[in-house]
């Protein structure tokens, strides 16, 4: 039997088992070693191995931080390998601490709280994070709330954060620092949004300014001042009244605590201009405005700070039809109005330009009654006549029937081309619709009876001699006498029978008589040989037989004709 002081061939192989054994279980886990030196930058680590192992005295510090470390501390370590070529264990601190990080960052995004990390590089599209030892990717966008110039303050500082995404296989953990900033700002709104009500003046400092209004800081919660809130009167930019850093005095309109979010008001800390404002301004006041703004449809014309009338496109000019408002006024131009409608519950005031100034059309018909001969320019010809300019920037309208004697339609048009100086005789003005009708061919035939009133002193149902001056399809030109009123007799009105009605059995020059029935717009006179037969029949049986007489009809006309021509 060997003696237990000198073991055996077979001892010896059962200890190196042994001892490889303890070697191969402890490959690729983390253990527990004590550190037994520190040799300039590394720490001498024992895990009970046959050999000890070597650690960067860094991986034992923190992001920034010196490590301390110290002969007889026991630490845990990662073993790689139990042996590498120079014999000594491999191990790592690094390994050790990320093992056990990525075990609790496990457990913590299971539950989804928060953990602690220090933000220590910077990389393509945002930053590494150290949490005890796994490293976190924090992307730019999720850095802070609002965009970040300089991170250099939140660097190496411990902070809290979310982990949004973690895959152990591939070792990537995605964190968001901004997610627990908006969730504590959101618990601090909350907070804040219950010691707030509507209608409550408060101060607040003008934290952004955009083009629809400014954001208000009320103390850790911002409420929107819309742009329309800012004051009664017109404001085209917040920029033009407030300023980014300024103390303002606001009003809470309203608060949705769904969304959490305010609105603010400054003018209704004002008094508001509309309040009696019909009164303030009547229906026909002529005021003086400025003009604010200028549109396709017309123009904004303010009358003080915070009321504004719209002065619409078609009130704008007597005589500047279809023309952007633009080219008759423009922005701050001083300019006079009248008010020509009121609307408080809207808000709206209709104002005119034009009624601000003289009727042309009432000027014009005052100064150029019927009858009156006048001189103008043709400015344009339509299908159906011309249009000559005249005094007052108003034009007046030939139309063809009117531009010649015994022409009309393109043949008439064609008289006259656009420049020519032409004189008329104005037959009608309405004022009312904007209208001057005018006369050529009166100026050449008939212009003096025209000018005594259109009808040359004729009477209604009178029967007068008549000369055939144009002959139509429709009818005949007749004038009575040599220069006496003109006018017009249908083809129905040409006799009673149909053969009678024929335009052609008359000539120019011709004379018969006629009875006038009426006046046309111009005062010109309508004629009737049809009206004067049926007059004629009626009187003759009247005064020359009856129905009970026994005389005929023939009789009696025949008796009729003879005391007419007796009388000739």
């Amino acid at each position: 039997m060997a003696s237990s002081a000198n073991p055996t061939r077979d001892d010896f192989a059962a200890l190196l088992s042994e001892s490889l054994g303890n070697a191969e279980s402890l490959d690729g886990r983390v253990v527990k070693g004590t550190v037994t030196a520190i040799e300039n930058d590394m720490a001498v680590i024992d895990v009970g191995l046959k050999s000890e192992g070597r650690v960067a005295l860094r991986e034992f510090a923190a992001p920034g931080q010196k490590a301390e470390l110290a002969v007889g501390d026991t630490v845990e370590v990662y073993v790689d390998r139990v042996e590498n070529a120079q014999g000594e264990a491999v191990l790592s601190r690094d390994r050790a601490r990320r093992e056990a990080a990525w075990d609790a960052l496990e457990a913590e995004f299971g539950k989804s709280t928060r953990v602690e990390g220090v933000i220590f590089g910077r990389v393509k599209g945002g930053f590494t994070v150290d949490l005890g030892g796994a490293v976190a990717f924090l992307p730019g966008s999720q850095v802070d709330i609002r965009p970040v110039r300089d991170v250099a303050p939140l660097m190496d500082i411990p902070q809290p954060f979310q982990i949004l995404k973690m895959d152990r296989k591939r070792g990537n953990i995605v964190v968001s620092r901004r997610a627990i900033l908006e969730e504590s700002r959101a618990e601090a709104r909350s907070g804040l949004i219950q010691n707030l009500a509507e209608g409550q003046v408060i101060e607040g400092v003008v934290k952004n300014i955009t083009d629809y209004g400014a954001f208000v800081d009320l103390g850790g919660i911002d409420g929107l001042l819309h742009v329309t809130d800012i004051s009664y009167k017109r404001v085209n930019h917040p920029s033009e009244v407030i300023n980014i850093g300024d103390t303002v005095k606001v009003q809470i309109i309203r608060i949705n605590k769904d969304t959490q979010r305010i609105s603010l008001g400054m003018k209704q800390l004002e008094s508001d201009p509309w309040e009696a404002v019909a009164a303030k301004y009547p229906v026909g006041a002529k005021l003086t405005g400025r003009v604010t703004n200028i549109t396709e449809y017309g123009a904004f014309v303010e009358l003080e700070a915070g009321i504004e009338g719209l002065v619409h496109v078609s009130e704008m000019s007597w005589t500047k039809k279809n023309v952007h408002p633009g080219k008759i006024v423009s922005t701050s131009q001083e300019v006079d109005v009248v008010v020509l409608e009121v609307d408080e519950e809207k808000r709206r005031i209709s104002l005119g330009l034009k009624q601000a100034a003289s009727n042309p059309w009432e000027a014009f018909s005052a100064a150029h009654p019927a009858g009156t001969i006048v001189e103008g320019e043709v400015k344009n010809a339509t299908e159906f006549g011309l249009f000559v300019g005249l005094d007052g920037d108003v034009d007046g309208m030939v139309h063809m029937s009117d531009i010649a004697w015994g022409v009309s339609g393109e043949e008439a048009l064609a008289l006259f081309n656009k420049g020519d100086t032409v004189k008329a005789v104005v037959l009608d003005v309405d004022v009312e619709k904007e209208r001057i009708s005018l006369g050529i061919k009166q100026v050449e035939k008939g212009g003096a009876s025209v000018a005594t009133g259109g009808a040359g002193g004729l009477a209604k149902n009178a029967v007068v001699t008549v000369t055939v001056i144009a002959i139509k399809d429709g009818g005949l030109d007749v004038q009575v006498g040599d220069d006496g009123a003109i006018g017009f007799i249908k083809r129905a009105d040409l006799g009673r029978d149909r053969d009678e009605q024929r335009p052609d059995r008359f000539q120019v020059g011709q004379k018969f008589d006629a009875m006038v029935i009426g006046f046309d717009r111009s005062k010109n006179p309508n004629f009737s040989v049809k009206a004067m037969q049926i007059a004629e029949e009626k009187q003759a049986v009247a005064q020359y037989g009856s129905s009970d007489s026994g005389a005929s009809l023939g009789d009696i006309l025949g008796e009729a004709l003879k005391a007419r021509e007796t009388k000739k």
